[in-house]
């Protein structure tokens, strides 16, 4: 599963452009990269000339979602799934998820998108690893808001290089949490599922990725309620 990086700040201090000018050089680097954005406002417009997803979408963003209130595109209603699950869930598939705003998010590394030197993020959220700002701070992985370059590089050095190892193979997500599996347990389910599917002898090219989705029924949703 791809790594996540989201950029937080208070309103206006310029976290969508800097985000979109990272996701512009993390693509030129090569990789491939998923944009989701969350946004307090309601009833915008999504993709259009003007509008943040817009930015991202021109910067080179492969895939783009805005998390709202009342929508979420992909054209469904609002949700309350975190900002891994979505990750996971849409966007298994690219190098890396930049995300924009989702400061309360659990384990996810944040890059603060700081102006405002009477209330900084970093004390009072977690997972704070660089902040970006004009303002004299001080502290680990300072940048400027100019440096949107030296930023993706960090970002690379960090989340890209070398991703492969100890990576995940196999991702188990159950009522959309992912759940942590070590090895053996990931080859062990993999294993058996790819059996399973082999011994449908399906006329299809050799099979490289599996996604199964599982919702129990009702009565065995209660009986495992009743078992905790």
């Amino acid at each position: 599963m791809p790594p996540i990086v989201t950029f937080i700040g208070w309103h206006d201090c310029g976290k969508t452009t800097l985000a979109s000018q990272v996701v512009h050089h993390l693509k030129s680097f090569g990789y491939q990269i998923a944009v989701i954005k969350s946004t307090k406002e309601t009833g915008i417009a999504f993709d259009t000339p003007g509008t943040d997803t817009h930015t991202h979408r021109t910067s080179g963003a492969d895939s783009v979602m805005l998390v709202a209130p009342d929508q979420m595109v992909i054209m469904t209603d609002s949700t309350t799934d975190s900002l891994t699950t979505l990750a996971h869930r849409h966007f298994p598939e690219v190098d890396i998820v930049i995300g924009e705003g989702f400061k309360d998010a659990r384990q996810v590394a944040k890059i603060e998108v700081f102006r405002n030197s009477e209330k900084p993020l970093r004390n009072l959220v977690n997972g704070v690893i660089a902040v970006a700002s004009d303002e004299q701070i001080s502290g680990d992985h300072i940048f400027r808001l100019n440096e949107a370059a030296e930023i993706a590089s960090f970002i690379e050095k960090r989340f890209l290089q070398d991703a492969t190892k100890g990576a995940d193979h196999t991702t188990l997500l159950i009522n959309g949490n992912r759940i942590p599996m070590k090895n053996f347990v990931q080859d062990s389910l993999a294993g058996t599922i790819e059996g399973f599917v082999d011994s449908l002898k399906l006329n299809c090219p050799k099979t490289e990725t599996i996604d199964i989705r599982i919702t129990l029924p009702t009565s065995t949703r209660r009986q495992s309620e009743n078992a905790l």
